[in-house]
């Protein structure tokens, strides 16, 4: 995930520890050169690294909340990416230091009697095994189910095969088959407690249709890819606002977001890529370019996640 880090205030932190944890994936753990505890974080939060490139990403804290004296993180090496990731596989070692930022999340672990289904895919195990570490150490309810290609990309693999998490954890290898994927229907079937499923778009689609007919309140998702911001067949167009009857212009590089706050419109936000949805706002009419990761089909009609969605042609208006 990319970050603007134009304001993001940074501490140099030491890499104490840099190490494949599976293929293509490598492992960092972080700590304070002189030591001492770290901002304390909570299950499904991330930090911020600038890259040694300079990019700045976000990557999921994947330890347990209560270590405060270092964060885990595991990153991916993606070749088709921007760099970010590939300069934090090939370039940082143990012994070098990393801009990183507090933490902060956007994936926050609920309170839930009933319990917790957690579902991961490929390397969207990394807020998800923060969360795994803590109801295991804190006596809370969960069963996960953990989807990927194979025995080599699967990052963690002898933790979560280990006999405290026996039967708690369930690991499933589709070999890049989508017919031989998991079928999570039994899983999902009867609503009870809260689901948070990470991973990729297809996984997420899946679930997302899969509980239909839970509360939308119970079921939690975020993506370990960021939402298309932006593309060449961008064009200015303008949101016109139903209640005020007023007008504001969204040029080419400036999402609705950006636009409607600097026209003084207090719009709630959190991740700005579309994500969380902290952001959703109701869609009165126009014909919208939906980018977000969040909305479900029969959503979008009704709804816009203005951090990164458009209109496709003409303007649109919502309500605030």
């Amino acid at each position: 995930m990319s970050a603007d880090a134009d304001e993001m205030e940074m501490t140099p932190l030491s890499v104490v520890r840099a190490e494949p944890v599976a293929q293509d994936i490598q492992l960092f753990e972080l700590r304070r050169p002189g030591g001492g505890d770290l901002p304390a974080f909570a299950p499904g939060a991330h930090v911020c690294v600038r890259a040694p490139n300079g990019l700045v990403r976000k990557y999921s804290l994947c330890n347990d909340p209560a270590e405060r004296d270092r964060y885990l993180i595991a990153v991916k090496r993606e070749t088709a990416g921007h760099g970010g990731s590939a300069s934090m596989a090939d370039d940082v070692k143990a012994g070098c230091t990393l801009p990183v930022s507090a933490p902060r999340n956007d994936f926050p672990l609920v309170a839930s009697p009933a319990g917790y289904i957690l579902i991961a895919g490929g390397i969207g195990i990394t807020p998800i095994l923060s969360m795994a570490r803590h109801l295991k150490a804190t006596g809370g309810r969960f069963k996960l189910y953990y989807l990927t290609r194979s025995p080599e990309t699967t990052a963690f693999r002898d933790e979560l095969s280990a006999p405290q998490f026996r039967g708690v954890v369930t690991i499933h290898h589709d070999g890049g088959d989508p017919d031989k994927a998991l079928d999570l229907w039994p899983v999902l079937e009867k609503p009870r407690g809260h689901v948070y499923c990470c991973g990729p778009r297809p996984l997420m689609d899946a679930v997302r249709d899969m509980t239909g007919h839970w509360s939308s309140a119970a079921v939690h998702f975020e993506a370990f890819q960021e939402a298309v911001k932006s593309t060449t067949e961008d064009r200015g167009f303008k949101v016109r606002i139903k209640s005020s009857g007023a007008s504001v212009d969204v040029p080419v590089g400036t999402s609705i977001l950006e636009a409607l706050r600097a026209a003084g419109s207090n719009v709630p936000f959190s991740c700005e890529s579309g994500t969380c949805g902290s952001c959703k706002t109701k869609l009165v009419a126009g014909d919208v370019d939906h980018r977000d990761l969040v909305l479900a089909e029969h959503e979008k009609a009704a709804n816009i996640m203005v951090c990164v969605s458009r209109a496709r042609s003409g303007d649109i208006e919502i309500e605030l």
